[in-house]
C-alpha cells in the first residue's frame, strides 16, 4: 500500500504525538490567562499619568511662589526707579522671613549671572539639615540586597510605565546662572521652568522668575523642590500594582499548569495511543482511561476506547471474512478440478454429460457467491454513506406484499403466497434506509415462501413497544432446530429445504440481514412457532422477529421537511 505525502515525517521522528512536558496547549492556555493579568499592569500607566499631573500642579504652585517673592524683593529690596540691582543687605533677611518653614529652595541671582543668596545659607542657627545614611548592612553605594530588589523594581517600573527621562540634576560649588538655563530665560524677563532628576531618582522641580523694577530686570529668583513626596505616593502605588500582578501571576501560572495538566497531557497520550492503534500496535498497548472523568476529556476518552473496540472487531470480522470466503471458494473450485481430471480420463459420453453438468454446476455456484460477497464487501460502506430518513413500516411492508401477489412468469407454479398482515397501534415509523430495510424483509420473505408448505400462510405482524417497533415475519414450515437458532446468521451457513438443489444459496442472506439491523441500531433473532403446548409441543413454524429503534418528533419533521 503507498503512503501518501501527508504521513511522511522527519527521519527519526517515531512517534509525531509525543509532546514536550510544557505542551502548545499548556502555553496557550498560560498566554490566554496572563492577558487578563496584563490589564492590571496597565494602572501602572494610570499612575504615570497621575504622577505627571501632580508635577504640574506643583510646578504651577512653585512659579506663584517665586512670582510673590520676586515681587516682594523688587518693591522693598531696591534702591529707587534709577537702581541697577537687587540690595543684598535688605533682600536677605527678608528672603529668611518668607522662607522659614517652607520645604522650597530659593536661590537668588544677579544681573551678572552670579549667586546673590540661597535660602540654604540663610538658615537659622538652631536648624539642622537631615541627610539619611544608609541602613546598617547596607553599604554606602546601595548594593545591599533591598537596594538590589528596589533597584530591579523601578527598573522594570520604568521600563512598564515608559516614563520620560529627565536630564540629570548637579550642583557646582560656585554656581552661576548659566547653570539653570531657566535662569537666563528669567534674567531676559520671562518665566522658566525645568524639571531635573538625582541620582537616586528623585525629581527636582524649579521654576526662575524675573525680580523687576519698573518693568527693569534686576535679577532672578529660581525656586525649587524635590518631589519627594510625589515620588513616594507614586511610588507605593505602583509598588502596590506589581506586587498585587507578581503574586496573580504566580497564581495564574499555577492554575494554567494544573489546568493544562488535566488537559493538555491526558489528550496528548490519547493522541499517542491513536497514533499507536494506527501503526497497528494497539493491541499491545493499554488505552489511557479516563472515562471516569465528567468531562471532555472523559466523554474523548470513552469514545476513543469504543471506536478502537469498534475498529479491532471490524479487523477480526475482516479476517473471518476472508478466511470464510477462501474455505467457500475451496468446496467449488476442488469439485471443479475433479470433475475435469476424471473428464480427462473417461471416454464414456454419459460420464462426460455428467461432468459437464457438475462443471456447469460449480461454476454457477462461483458466480453467485462471487456476487455475494460482492454485495456483503460493499454494504458496510453503503450503509455509512446512505442518509437515514423516517420509514413508514406498515406502508413498506403492503408494498413489499403487493409484489408478491403477481405469479413469477418464470416459475412452473402459478400459485401466489398467502399473506396476513397485522398491525397494532400507531406511529410505527423508523429511522432508516428504507431500500436495505426492504431487502431484509424481501429475505425474510422469500426464506418463509421456501420453508412453507403449498399454500401456506405468511403472517407479518408490526406493533409498537414503547420506544421500538417490532416487525415478525413468521412461516408454517418445519421450523428450527433449537441449536440452530444463532448458527443460521453465520456467515456462508445455509439450512435449504431437501427438496432444493444444492449450491443454490450462498448462505449469506440471513447474515446480511443482520448487519443491515445493526447499522439501524436494531436486533433481529429467530425463534420457533409451537401450539398449545408449548416448546415441548410441535412445532409449527418459524418467525424471525425485528426490533428497531422508532422514529422520534425531531427525525419525523426533519425528514418531512427534506
Amino acid at each position: 500500500m503507498n503512503e501518501t505525502a501527508s504521513t511522511a515525517r522527519p527521519v527519526g521522528t517515531d512517534d509525531p504525538y509525543r509532546r514536550l512536558p510544557f505542551s502548545g496547549l499548556s502555553g496557550r492556555i498560560l498566554l490566554f490567562n496572563v492577558i487578563g493579568l496584563a490589564l492590571l499592569v496597565g494602572g501602572i500607566l494610570y499612575v504615570n499619568q497621575f504622577r505627571s499631573g501632580l508635577i504640574e500642579t506643583r510646578l504651577s504652585a512653585l512659579e506663584s511662589e517665586a512670582v510673590l517673592l520676586a515681587g516682594a524683593l523688587g518693591e522693598t529690596a531696591t534702591g529707587g526707579p534709577e537702581t541697577t540691582g537687587v540690595e543684598i543687605d535688605i533682600a536677605a533677611p527678608l528672603l529668611r522671613r518668607l522662607t522659614v518653614g517652607q520645604d522650597s529652595r530659593v536661590r537668588m541671582f544677579r544681573r551678572d549671572g552670579s549667586l546673590a543668596l540661597d535660602s540654604r545659607e540663610l538658615l537659622p542657627a538652631a536648624s539642622v539639615v537631615v541627610e539619611e545614611l544608609p541602613a546598617p548592612g547596607e553599604t554606602a553605594d546601595g548594593r545591599g540586597l533591598k537596594a538590589l530588589w528596589d533597584d530591579s523594581r523601578t527598573w522594570l517600573i520604568r521600563t512598564i510605565s515608559s516614563e520620560p527621562e529627565y536630564p540629570p540634576y548637579t550642583e557646582s560649588y560656585n554656581q552661576t546662572a548659566a547653570d539653570y538655563p531657566e535662569t537666563l530665560i528669567a534674567l531676559e524677563g520671562e518665566t522658566g521652568s525645568a524639571v531635573r532628576e538625582r541620582e537616586d531618582g528623585t525629581l527636582v522641580l524649579t521654576v526662575a522668575v524675573p525680580v523687576q523694577r519698573l518693568r527693569r530686570v534686576l535679577g532672578a529668583i529660581l525656586v525649587s523642590i524635590e518631589t519627594t513626596e510625589i515620588e513616594e505616593v507614586a511610588r507605593q502605588e505602583r509598588t502596590a500594582i506589581l506586587e498585587i500582578f507578581m503574586v496573580a501571576l504566580a497564581v495564574t501560572a499555577l492554575l494554567s499548569i494544573f489546568l493544562a495538566s488535566n488537559i493538555a497531557r491526558p489528550v496528548s497520550r490519547l493522541a499517542a495511543f491513536a497514533h499507536t492503534v494506527r501503526q497497528g500496535r494497539g493491541r499491545q498497548a493499554k488505552a489511557p482511561d479516563f472515562s471516569n472523568r465528567r468531562d471532555e476529556v472523559g466523554d474523548l476518552s470513552r469514545a476513543l476506547s469504543d471506536m478502537t473496540e469498534a475498529l479491532y472487531r471490524r479487523i477480526d470480522s475482516i479476517e473471518a471474512f476472508a478466511a470464510d470466503v477462501s474455505h467457500e471458494f475451496k468446496n467449488p473450485i476442488t469439485s471443479l478440478r475433479s470433475a475435469i481430471e476424471t473428464m480427462e480420463r473417461t471416454e464414456n459420453p454419459d460420464h462426460k454429460e455428467r461432468l459437464m453438468q457438475i462443471i456447469k454446476e460449480d461454476l454457477g455456484r462461483l458466480d453467485r457467491l462471487i456476487s455475494d460477497i460482492s454485495n456483503a464487501s460493499r454494504l458496510d460502506a453503503e450503509l455509512l454513506r446512505a442518509d437515514m430518513q423516517p420509514v413508514d413500516v406498515p406502508q413498506m411492508m403492503e408494498a413489499i406484499m403487493s409484489m408478491y401477489q403477481v405469479p413469477d412468469p418464470d416459475s412452473d407454479s402459478e400459485a401466489v403466497p398467502r399473506f396476513q398482515l397485522n398491525i397494532t397501534g400507531g406511529g410505527l415509523m423508523v429511522p432508516g434506509i428504507e431500500s436495505y430495510l426492504g431487502q431484509v424483509f424481501r429475505n425474510l420473505i422469500d426464506n418463509a415462501i421456501s420453508f412453507s408448505p403449498k399454500n401456506g400462510l405468511i403472517e407479518i405482524g408490526v406493533n409498537r413497544d414503547r420506544e421500538h417497533v417490532t416487525i415478525d415475519v413468521s412461516d408454517q414450515g418445519p421450523g428450527i432446530d433449537e441449536d440452530k437458532l444463532k448458527t443460521i446468521f453465520d456467515r456462508f451457513y445455509s439450512e435449504r429445504p431437501k427438496d432444493e438443489p444444492f449450491g443454490t444459496h450462498s448462505g449469506l442472506g440471513l447474515n446480511i440481514c443482520r448487519q443491515i439491523i445493526a447499522a439501524h441500531n436494531g436486533e433481529i433473532v429467530a425463534e420457533n412457532r409451537y401450539g398449545p403446548q408449548g416448546p415441548g409441543g410441535l412445532r409449527q413454524g418459524a418467525r424471525f422477529v425485528v426490533t428497531l429503534p422508532a422514529a422520534t418528533p425531531r427525525q419525523k419533521a426533519a425528514g418531512g421537511a427534506r
